[in-house]
């Protein structure tokens, strides 16, 4: 049997996105302060959600994984899914007596967005709650955001490692993403070095944001903007050691990052997916309406981009590309387009964010729209 498609596994919530003109949030949420607002969206968040329903947008074979409680929230989440494709909520569990996660999403225009954010039946997700049988017919396992996941992060990630390391031996790729812990609540006292030390090993694709990595190895970021560029190599190189195979870090407005190691995955070319780094800068979006999702959308590129084939670069630029369309929505699904439409947009020349690495040995690739850095052995020996 030929493995195709990607189980997206995890956190899985409902957004309450109400439309909020451009407000300054520090001064206008203030005890007993009325803001009006309009109306609001709902839909799915999550990683389950996000980059699960965008990799079915673009085209991948994709099952969802994750967990609700029987009541109206988790109710409406499959109903959204369902709206969708129907078979889409084969692999989601609904337990009596739960409660549905959910999250306000505080967005307004033009700024990046906060969340309220109530974890529910997330929490006790666990490595038994993954369909192991099904991983076997796929090529890849995503699993994301078990900061907001107790039962993941509980006694130093124990099942965390547990459900990689079944994963792994169905044959595979797996993948992780990252929430940002809580530093005042329990995620935020656990020590994520021990359970990336005891995970990684067993993950491909290691795909967080910069800002959480840093929190969870207990380091900030320089102020100077060429001390900051010089400790995404650094992070990256330490993640290698650890065990994963790929790492990609989201930086935000600053684009996408990309290291591989000298090892890479079985199934992928030997001469384009080894020694590799490279920082892709963002696409500009027309306009920026909402961030709500944009790391998710943008991994749900990347991986669209790896099960079909392509390149390291094309990978990478197919990753920006999803997460600019996705901000042109409120939501962190809309804004997504079928596959063959957000390559065209790409191929007409859609215009770049402008980015400088401020970092020794990084230079600019013209014909890829990409920045080389100097542990990239293949674009760097064809200058």
């Amino acid at each position: 049997m030929q493995r195709e498609g990607a189980v997206v596994a995890g956190h899985i919530c409902l957004d309450i996105i109400p439309h909020m003109r451009a407000i300054d949030i520090q001064t206008s949420l203030r005890p007993g302060a009325l803001i009006e607002i309009g109306a609001a969206v709902l839909s799915t968040g999550g990683p389950v959600s996000n980059t699960g329903r965008n990799l079915h947008t673009l085209g991948i074979k994709t099952w969802l994984m994750g967990k609700v409680g029987d009541d109206a929230f988790g109710h409406i989440i499959l109903d959204l899914i369902r709206a969708q494709d129907p078979d889409l909520t084969c692999g989601m569990i609904v337990v009596a007596g739960e409660v549905s996660s959910y999250s306000l999403v505080i967005s307004p225009e033009g700024m990046d967005r906060a969340f309220l954010h109530c974890a529910g039946a997330n929490h006790t997700f666990s490595a038994d709650d993954v369909d192991y049988e099904i991983l076997r017919q796929a090529r890849l396992f995503h699993f994301g955001y078990p900061p907001v996941m107790e039962r993941m992060y509980a006694n130093d990630g124990e099942q965390l490692e547990i459900m990689f390391r079944r994963a792994k031996a169905t044959g595979v790729i797996t993948s992780l993403d990252m929430a940002m812990p809580d530093p005042h609540g329990p995620s935020g006292r656990v020590d994520w070095r021990v359970v990336l030390t005891r995970t990684l090993p067993y993950v491909d694709l290691f795909l967080p944001s910069l800002d959480e990595l840093l929190v969870m190895l207990g380091r900030k970021l320089p102020t100077a903007q060429a001390l900051a560029d010089v400790v995404v190599s650094e992070v990256a190189e330490e993640m290698l050691a650890l065990g994963a195979k790929i790492v990609v870090l989201k930086l935000g407005q600053r684009g996408l990052y990309l290291r591989i190691g000298e090892q890479s995955l079985p199934d992928l070319p030997d001469s384009g997916w080894r020694n590799r780094e490279l920082w892709a800068p963002c696409f500009v979006p027309e306009p920026l309406v909402g961030t709500t999702g944009a790391g998710d959308a943008t991994i749900a590129g990347f991986l669209a981009g790896l099960l079909r084939g392509q390149t390291v670069e094309e990978a990478l630029t197919s990753a920006v590309a999803v997460g600019a369309c996705n901000v042109e929505a409120a939501d962190a699904l809309s804004g997504v387009r079928p596959w063959d439409e957000t390559q065209a947009r790409i191929a007409a020349g859609w215009a770049r964010q402008p980015v400088t690495i401020d970092a020794p040995g990084w230079v600019w690739d013209e014909s890829h729209a990409l920045w080389v850095g100097p542990g990239d052995a293949v674009l760097r020996s064809a200058r």
